[in-house]
This record gives C-alpha cells, structure tokens and sequence, in this order.
C-alpha cells in the first residue's frame, strides 16, 4: 500500500494542479472550495488523501485514510472537517512566518 501512495504523491508532485480523475477529484461538502482527493488503489483497497494548494500554490496534504469497508458518507464528513482543520492550522502557521 505504500508503494501505491508514493507514486500517486508523485504523480501530484510532477502534474501539480494538472493532474485529474482518475488521480484526483473534487470534493464537495468543504468549505474550502480547492480542496480535493488523491484517489488510490492499493490491491483493491481505496486509499484517498486530502490536500489542497496552498497561497504558495504548495500541494498540501492535510490527512488520508482507507475508505475500504466505511460509511461513505461519514468517511468524508469526517475527513473533509479534519481537513479543513489542518488547513487551518497550516495557514495560520504560514502567517506566523510571515509567508
């Protein structure tokens, strides 16, 4: 699995905002609005990481987590709010350093 999860980070690094489905999609139901999925497949298992680009166009990873056997819909609400948590974090963290 984490071979899989490598090569799609950098997929993300290499194609940046550029890389789309079946790599990465849209998520909806986020109140930040370029927040997307990096959509993994590991032997089956669906693995999805949840980044945006930061003000410093910076592909940030907030969290991920395996979706195999999940409530669907709790699996985003719950990854999508501790996104936007970490964004949060990491955006005040860019203005303490005055970036």
């Amino acid at each position: 699995m984490q071979l899989d999860v490598i090569a799609a980070l950098n997929l993300l690094k290499q194609d940046g905002p550029y890389l789309g489905r079946p790599h990465v999609d849209t998520l909806y139901g986020s109140k930040i609005p370029n927040m997307k999925e990096l959509r993994v497949q590991s032997n089956g298992r669906p693995v999805r990481g949840f980044f945006v680009f930061d003000p410093l166009r910076k592909a940030i990873i907030l969290c991920a987590g395996n979706k195999e056997g999940a409530d669907e819909k709790r699996f985003y609400k719950t990854m999508i709010k501790t996104a936007e948590s970490e964004y949060h974090r990491h955006l005040d963290q860019l203005k303490r350093s005055g970036k």
